[in-house]
């Protein structure tokens, strides 16, 4: 079964994030312009690779882990802040579509080398 592959399960979970963080925003009818403006703003980490690739490498990790959508969306719940929890949602839905689409974690040997594989290996 395809699931019992690490990679696939990974890309699954992924994708069930990105579906989740959708329904979500929609439900509680944020503003789909600050989300077409936001969406991608977790990817400006990428321009840490101008400078090395272990640089980019944490950058772009630190941008791509869970952990500060995490913390984002628990201080927007506990200061009752609606707009800071539209843009944890936002960057949720942004991790999920990357883990989806096979951008993982990176390691420090460059940005193809993925913690889900190398993007771009046939």
């Amino acid at each position: 079964m395809f699931l019992s592959k690490p990679n696939m399960l990974l890309r699954m979970e992924g994708l069930a994030v990105f579906i989740l963080g959708i329904i979500l925003y929609w439900k509680l009818a944020y503003s789909w312009p600050l989300f077409w403006w936001t969406i991608f703003i977790p990817d400006i980490a990428l321009l840490a690779y101008v400078i090395n690739k272990e640089i980019g490498a944490v950058a772009y990790n630190v941008t791509h882990a869970k952990i500060l959508p995490s913390v984002l969306a628990a201080y927007a719940i506990a200061f009752v802040s609606s707009t800071l929890l539209a843009l944890s949602i936002i960057w949720f839905v942004h991790i999920g579509i990357d883990r989806f689409l096979g951008y993982g974690l990176k390691y420090s040997r460059g940005f193809k080398f993925t913690h889900l594989g190398i993007i771009g290996r046939k």
